[in-house]
């Protein structure tokens, strides 16, 4: 029986350090995926990433724009930009993709929960790989998610899957500051387990999360009896060292409840 696992690209994973999209870091990760598929895995892919395509896009707007315009506009531009490099990336492994744009009120219970549910559903079903994204020009204000984290826990709760993994820069949770030498990885986290005195509190400028929504998500999504996976998607082969060597990746695991 094929294990379900939502997989979630955070901005900080895909982007270089100039903000620009790494195209090569996202190419390596869809190579991982696609193994992901190949050894009996259901993949639904959430990933960030539009904002920041569409803001490289393009250099210069008409008028000065507030908070939301930037973002609607830069969303638009970047989410075509961005499901067509999946699609590209994809189509070399004969990997069919679908796009997901989603809000926060299609979680709420209700016809348009089902639907979305059925949706992704049937994609499964079909072989056809989910990418799954807010859909950032409608959602503004307090009608959008928290961020991705977020997302990708509700549709890992919708879908019932076995594993969220949560992708960013960094390996998960440390005792102190990451950059800290006397900081330690944090591999293990059981139910019930309080590490908010270890949380960090800034975000990039890169996503609109950080540290904080991850743990915020894993503790709510491993009650719900899912296993939840902090780790850095910039390392080597990350996706698949999960799999085959977990106990010497580098990672934070919080143990879903029974």
């Amino acid at each position: 029986m094929k294990k379900r696992i939502v997989v979630k690209i955070g901005s900080n994973a895909l982007t270089r350090p100039d903000g620009r999209l790494d195209v090569t870091r996202m190419s390596a990760l869809v190579d991982q995926i696609a193994w992901l598929r190949q050894h009996d895995y259901e993949v639904i892919l959430v990933s960030s990433g539009a904002v920041a395509c569409g803001r490289r896009e393009l250099s210069a707007v008409g008028r000065e724009l507030d908070s939301v315009e930037q973002r609607q506009l830069f969303s638009a531009m970047g989410q075509a930009k961005l499901i067509g490099l999946y699609y590209d990336l994809f189509r070399e492994y004969h990997i069919h993709v679908g796009q997901v744009l989603t809000m926060k009120e299609n979680f709420e219970p209700g016809e348009q929960y089902r639907n979305q549910q059925a949706c992704m559903r049937v994609m499964l079903e079909n072989g056809v790989l989910p990418i799954v994204n807010e859909n950032d020009t409608v959602s503004v204000t307090e009608l959008m998610f928290t961020d991705n984290d977020e997302l990708s826990g509700l549709i890992a709760q919708m879908m019932q899957a076995d594993t969220l993994v949560l992708l960013s820069n960094i390996d998960g949770i440390y005792t102190g500051h990451p950059d800290d030498p006397a900081s330690k990885l944090i591999h293990e986290v059981a139910p019930d387990t309080d590490l908010s005195q270890y949380i960090q509190t800034e975000k990039s400028s890169a996503g609109r999360g950080g540290m904080q929504s991850k743990y915020a998500t894993a503790t709510n999504i491993q009650q719900a009896g899912i296993r939840v996976i902090i780790a850095n998607g910039k390392r080597e082969n990350i996706l698949i060292d999960l799999v085959e060597r977990r106990e010497e990746t580098p990672h934070t695991e919080f143990t879903p409840c029974n």
